[in-house]
């Protein structure tokens, strides 16, 4: 099988962003993860920070709720509204559903969360990933990376849960079913490792050497 496309997702701390970095460059392909935050932030001409705010989170209900009665009011007064006027939760998803699907559409690219995966699902040309490691092994990777003061342990566990809640919210998936994946890895602690192991499963190729 020749791919088009490979989707990503990741635990928080497992080091799943960099080591799609790292296929993406063995590959040749383009990157997608915080670009599509940019790419978002342009398009809807609101700041980085706000689409920030959304990406792979789930809304409360009390959100969504105040969200729809905005644009109830909006319709009631007769103003309508018009494409991209309102930046909410489901303009977010809306967006980056069409980005993802433009990447497949153009081909060779490494999509790093954001449901890639439930998105382009019945694409046979797309491989699916999962990467994942031990929770005190994804605290100690994130030492390095995390700002001092900040409750790592906690920080972790915050954002598995929001996109795992994302993940329901958006699509009726379980984050973690094994049935979304053509592989499910352990990273190691040299990513490069990792990289070179997803590559192969991918490819049946031996990775580039470095360097």
């Amino acid at each position: 099988m020749r791919y088009r496309a490979l989707t990503v997702a990741r635990e928080f701390g497992s080091g799943g962003g960099r080591i799609a970095g790292i296929v993406a460059g063995w590959l040749g392909w383009k990157l997608l993860d915080s670009e599509i935050i940019t790419a978002i932030a342009d398009a809807a001409r609101v700041d980085s920070h706000v689409v920030k705010s959304y990406d792979e989170r789930a809304q409360s209900w009390l959100k969504r709720l105040n969200e729809e009665a905005l644009r109830g009011v909006a319709i009631a007064s007769g103003e309508g509204i018009g494409e991209g006027d309102i930046f909410d939760g489901a303009r977010m998803a809306q967006m980056t559903r069409k980005i993802v699907e433009e990447a497949y559409s153009t081909g060779e690219c490494v999509i790093v969360g954001r449901g890639g995966q439930c998105i382009l699902a019945h694409k046979p040309d797309v491989y699916h990933v999962f990467v994942y490691a031990p929770f005190r092994a994804r605290v100690e990777r994130l030492k390095a990376r995390i700002k001092p003061g900040i409750d790592i342990v906690e920080r972790t566990r915050t954002v598995d849960a929001e996109r795992a809640r994302y993940m329901q919210q958006q699509f009726g998936k379980d984050w973690g079913d094994h049935r979304l994946y053509d592989l499910m890895i352990r990273s190691e602690a040299d990513e490069e490792a990792t990289a070179r192991r997803i590559y192969f499963a991918m490819t049946g190729e031996i990775a580039p050497a470095a360097g």
